[in-house]
């Protein structure tokens, strides 16, 4: 099939009907409606066969994921999820292949109330580049300056699962169905992002692991932090892997998870429950913002954990297949 064909018959009319959409694939651009008491948030990433996914990954999983990022970073904003583009190189037009993509793309996006609205499809690697463009409120989003000392760390869902999933897949051990949904069909924080608006004081989306994301917002907040690890919400796999060794890497530095670390102004502690109701998923406060720079891991023995866990980085040395 054609370039085009494969366009119509895939990836035209993809996601959710939208009314602010004026004009979607199949022209030169997309025209949309951009409400005037909104400010319209964008993100883009790109997921490279062999560096953010192997490339045996199912087709489906990759559809849903290459959609779950951008709106994990759109959740990470407080934006509400609105349109997106796709760019999609293929080294063979496999028909088969892109209707699986298609349907694991198109499934997260009705779930979200997101319509695809252009893009572009091109021969090549195997490359896969999502934009996505998010409405919140004028004067209401979330970022990653802001943190106080005083304030809460706390985080969503649980952490190092993807890192786990990988990690098994590597040694070419079996993986289980959690482990391979955390992995491939991550759930993006969409509803929290939305609660947190008014009540966080910082956020960011855990992409490249908790200890380089939540340095980011000590950066941009110019303070410290003080983290209890033995806080940290662990799946029973990824707590027996650090149990074996007293190694807190996964947890710390493995990436993927898509979960959200956000801080907490200590006036809000009662809410958390109510925030985690509202947003769907469970929230755990894992330590306190201080005003002292730099990130402190402490053991439930009150000791300090001295190992200095990094994120992924796509430019260091012997860099393997992460978020």
């Amino acid at each position: 099939m054609s370039e085009f064909d494969l366009i119509q018959r895939h990836l035209t009319g993809l996601g959710a009907a939208r009314d602010d959409v004026l004009l979607d694939v199949g022209d030169d651009c997309a025209l949309l409606r951009v409400p005037a008491d909104r400010e319209l948030a964008l993100s883009i990433d790109t997921l490279v066969a062999g560096v953010h996914f192997l490339p045996e990954t199912d087709p489906g999983g990759l559809g849903h994921k290459s959609l779950a990022v951008g709106l994990s970073d759109l959740a990470a904003i407080g934006a509400e999820p609105a349109w997106a583009t796709l760019a999609l190189t293929l080294p063979t037009a496999d028909e088969a292949w892109l209707a699986a993509f298609a349907r694991g793309f198109a499934e997260l996006a009705r779930a979200e109330d997101v319509r695809l609205v252009g893009g572009d499809l091109t021969r090549g690697p195997l490359t896969i580049s999502v934009q996505v463009h998010g409405l919140v409120p004028q004067g209401h989003a979330l970022r990653r300056a802001g943190a106080q000392p005083g304030d809460l760390v706390c985080v969503s869902g649980a952490l190092g699962d993807a890192g786990l999933a990988l990690r098994h897949l590597q040694r070419g051990e079996p993986l289980g169905d959690y482990l391979r949904q955390r992995l491939e069909r991550p759930t993006p924080r969409v509803a929290l992002g939305e609660v947190l608006r008014g009540v966080a004081s910082a956020a960011i989306d855990l992409s490249d692991g908790l200890a380089s994301d939540l340095g980011h917002i000590l950066s941009a907040s110019a303070c410290g932090a003080r983290i209890e690890l033995d806080r940290l919400p662990l799946a029973d796999q990824v707590a027996g892997e650090v149990a074996a060794d007293n190694d807190w890497t996964l947890p710390l530095s493995a990436g993927d998870d898509y979960e959200l670390c956000f801080t907490l102004p200590p006036t809000h502690i009662g809410e958390l429950k109510v925030l985690a109701a509202a947003a769907g998923c469970p929230l755990t406060q894992i330590g306190e913002i201080e005003a002292r720079p730099g990130l402190r891991w402490m053991t439930a023995d009150g000791h300090r954990w001295h190992r200095d866990p990094l994120g992924y980085d796509h430019f260091a040395a012997q860099a393997t297949p992460a978020g």
